[in-house]
This record gives C-alpha cells, sequence and structure tokens, in this order.
C-alpha cells in the first residue's frame, strides 16, 4: 500500500512539473475581415521599393541596357549565376538611411511602405537563416535592412510591409532545369522542376516565417512570381492560412494564389485570391467593383533603379493618378527604385514632396475615402466619405461654374485650400460658381457638404 501510495505521488510530481514546463497558449483576438482590411482601406497611398543588386548594374551590364525593368537584368541579358552573385560582394549601400526613407514617405502623405525583401534574383535584404545569399553574409554592407526599415516605420507610425518573390533565380531547386536558362519556366509554361516542392517547404515558407516572426507586426505579405509552372492552387492556399496563422491581421495580396486571372484577384474557379487585387503600371477603367485593390505605379518606367531612365511622370500626372484611384475604390502603391549607393532617386524625392504638399491641404478627400458614387464627370472625379462630397477639379471651368451631379443636394459648398470661402450654389442650373482662378495647378477640390444621404 505504502509502495502504491509513492507510485501515485511521484505520478502527480512528474504532472505537475510537465504542466509547469508547457505555458499555455496565448488566446488569439478574434479580428473580423472588416476590422483587418481597414486601416489598408483608409490609407489609400503608399510606398513601393524595389532593391537589390540589380541597383548595382542599373540596368546595363557589358555595354547592353535591358529593355524594360532594371530588376530583370540578371534574366533578360542572361547572366549567368555565379557572374550575377559578384554584385553581393559589392553591395555596400553606405549612404542607406531608413529614417530618411520612411520620413520622404510620411511627408508625402504615404501610410504604409512596402519594400522587396527577395526580388526574383534571390538576394535578400535581411538576416536569413537559411542562406548566406543575403545582406549579412554575401555583402560588405552587413546591416539588416529589413530590421532598420520597420523600426523606422514603427516609430513614425507607419505600417510596414514585405514584398516577397516566389521566383529565385540564384536557388537550384527553384530554377529551371535546363541551365544556365534559370528562368525557363518564364518562357516555356511546360518546364518544370521537381525540386521546387523541397523549395516551397524547406526555403519559401522557412523565409516568409522568419519575416513575419522577427520583425514585429507585418502589414501586408506581398508576393510575387506565381506564374511559374511549378508553383500550384495548393500551395497558394497553405501559403496563405500560413501566413494567416503566424499573424492574423496581416493582409495579403491576390498574387500568392495561382492562375489569378489579371487585375480581379480571382482565381480560374472564380475564387477570390488573397485580399486585394493588384493591377500593375494600370488604373482600371472603372475600378474593381466590390473587390479590394490596389494599383502599383512606377514614377518612370522602372521598379528598379535604371541609370538610362528619365522618363518621368510629372507630379501633375502622379497626383492625379492618387486622385483617379481612390475615386475608384482603390489604393495608389507608387514606387521608388533607390540607388547602390541607398538614396532615394532625387527626381523621386521631388515629385513625393509635391504630392505630400497637395496631400496636406487635401487629403481629407483621400484618406478614408470611398469610391464616387457617380460616373466620371468631364472636369474630373468625385469622392465621399460619410456625408460629405468631394469634387477633385482637374480642369477649372473657364465660365466659373461646376456643373454638379444632379442628385447632389449641397448645404455648404467650399474649397479645401481656403475653408474660409464659402462658394455659392445655384440649385436651379445644379452648378457651383467658382472664382476665377484654381487654388491648385494640379487638382482642387471642392468640399460638398451634403444635406441628404446619397
Amino acid at each position: 500500500m505504502r509502495k502504491l501510495t509513492n507510485y501515485l505521488l511521484v505520478a502527480v510530481l512528474l504532472i505537475g512539473a510537465a504542466c509547469k514546463s508547457t505555458p499555455p497558449k496565448k488566446p488569439q483576438l478574434s479580428i473580423s475581415e472588416d476590422q483587418r482590411m481597414e486601416w489598408w482601406r483608409d490609407a489609400g497611398f503608399g510606398m513601393f521599393i524595389h532593391w537589390g543588386l540589380y541597383a548595382i548594374p542599373a540596368g546595363v551590364y557589358k555595354g547592353d541596357t535591358v529593355r524594360g525593368n532594371a530588376e530583370w537584368i540578371m534574366d533578360k541579358l542572361d547572366i549567368p549565376v555565379k557572374e550575377y552573385e559578384q554584385f553581393a560582394s559589392q553591395f555596400n549601400p553606405v549612404k542607406f538611411d531608413a529614417e530618411k526613407w520612411v520620413s520622404i514617405a510620411k511627408d508625402a502623405g504615404m501610410k504604409y511602405i512596402v519594400i522587396t525583401s527577395k526580388h526574383h534574383e534571390g538576394f535578400c535584404l535581411w538576416d536569413s537563416k537559411t542562406t548566406d545569399y543575403d545582406v549579412m553574409e554575401a555583402s560588405p554592407f552587413n546591416r539588416d535592412i529589413i530590421k532598420e526599415l520597420a523600426e523606422a516605420c514603427r516609430r513614425e507610425g507607419i505600417k510596414f510591409c514585405v514584398y516577397y518573390s516566389i521566383v529565385d533565380w540564384h536557388h537550384p531547386q527553384a530554377q529551371a532545369p535546363l541551365f544556365p536558362n534559370y528562368n525557363a519556366g518564364q518562357r516555356d509554361s511546360t518546364v518544370f522542376n521537381p525540386d521546387f516542392p523541397k523549395y516551397y517547404e524547406n526555403y519559401l515558407k522557412p523565409q516568409v516565417k522568419e519575416l513575419l516572426t522577427e520583425y514585429g507586426d507585418i502589414g501586408v505579405v506581398w508576393f510575387d512570381g506565381d506564374w511559374i509552372p511549378d508553383y500550384t492552387t495548393e500551395m497558394g492556399k497553405e501559403l496563405y492560412s500560413f501566413i494567416r496563422d503566424l499573424q492574423p491581421q496581416t493582409i495579403v495580396n491576390n498574387r500568392v494564389d495561382k492562375g489569378r486571372a489579371g487585375m480581379s484577384g480571382m482565381n480560374k474557379e472564380g475564387v477570390y485570391a488573397g485580399d486585394f487585387g493588384t493591377p500593375e503600371k494600370e488604373i482600371p477603367d472603372t475600378g474593381m467593383d466590390g473587390v479590394d485593390w490596389e494599383s502599383c505605379l512606377t514614377m518612370n518606367g522602372s521598379w528598379g533603379f535604371k541609370s538610362t531612365d528619365h522618363n518621368w511622370k510629372s507630379e501633375k500626372t502622379l497626383i492625379h493618378n492618387l486622385v483617379e484611384i481612390v475615386s475608384k475604390g482603390g489604393n495608389l502603391l507608387l514606387n521608388v527604385g533607390p540607388t547602390a549607393e541607398g538614396e532615394i532617386p532625387q527626381a523621386s524625392v521631388e515629385r513625393l514632396a509635391a504630392m505630400g504638399d497637395w496631400v496636406e491641404v487635401n487629403g481629407e478627400s483621400i484618406y478614408g475615402a470611398e469610391a464616387s458614387p457617380f460616373e466620371k464627370p468631364e472636369w474630373g472625379r468625385y469622392t465621399i466619405k460619410d456625408n460629405v462630397l468631394y469634387a477633385h477639379v482637374f480642369d477649372w471651368p473657364a465660365d466659373g461654374k461646376l456643373a454638379l451631379h444632379p442628385e447632389v443636394n449641397p448645404g455648404r459648398v467650399s474649397l479645401l485650400a481656403d475653408e474660409s470661402a464659402t462658394l455659392k450654389f445655384d440649385g436651379a442650373n445644379a452648378t457651383v460658381e467658382l472664382p476665377e482662378q484654381a487654388p491648385d495647378d494640379a487638382v482642387s477640390v471642392i468640399k460638398i457638404e451634403l444635406k441628404n444621404a446619397l
């Protein structure tokens, strides 16, 4: 009996010790889809950053200039893997200043930043435990760029987000098995790599986990490269769930899925892929009804820095782009391509500063605003927020009369550039009488406080 009692006592002690050594899991807070998307929908405007080893050749290699985007130089000029690796030993962006980058974005009115943690070239801008082909081991810079930028964003209240390429031209298990054509799958959809599932399971997923567990809250995981034949719908669905398990509040773009149908974000089965659609270098004519979406645009022709590309869009065009996108219910993700030294090009800085000046005056018509309830008027665009309609006037009427939609019943009409000035509304003709001169050369915004909800 005494022996039995001793056995029971030992068992109780062992169970108690086991319970003490395994702390209870922290319960996950329940969050609805609308709550998860709320900050992103309200933001309206973000910065895309394309940066990697491709900033070193800057679109030119051995006398050849790459056609199109500079970040594709490895593929487009058929640079062998070992030859391309030399850029890692040259990557030393001593002028990189995360605080300065974030300040430029914040002053422009941007609410989030998405940086290419790893582009198709395979080089990682963080201290990855899965590879030595990263900024800490392979380059003389030896600083974790993702960490520095994430911390700077949080100090300034900017949402930090990461881009990650499913494609990897450097990893042998992700390359097409037609050496040296590591990207054959881009040109021939019948070319597969039987080892790709190993790359996906043992390299891609662990890297995504690093980004989601070592750098704090991640606002968006922005995937690219879903077009390669090795990547499957099943992988995309699993990857989406994998991310949501790690950070339930994180938003994921539609390119996490295989077979996305262009801008819509729908896959072949008509099921919504990810959380938002991603039209690239274009603005949908009529928006994307019932679907969250974000248009990513460049300021010139290339995402990555290209020394020969001086075809910059004007400040006016970029402001028009922002208004047009928001008026259709989308976000603008506007790109910068830093130099190999780590500086955002001055042409980009100047344009972002001009956008910031405009947003400082007219931001209430952008942040949290919804798509126009009306078709495009001949003079510009509408946005709406609560019971306020905003008329974004691109073309100031020569006769000083702005024709509103006949359903609009204003209580008070004013200029955002001068809210003390109350404008006269002619109810009989549904027009607003305007000053002779537009207050803003790019877009002037009329604030229309409605008597009745639309």
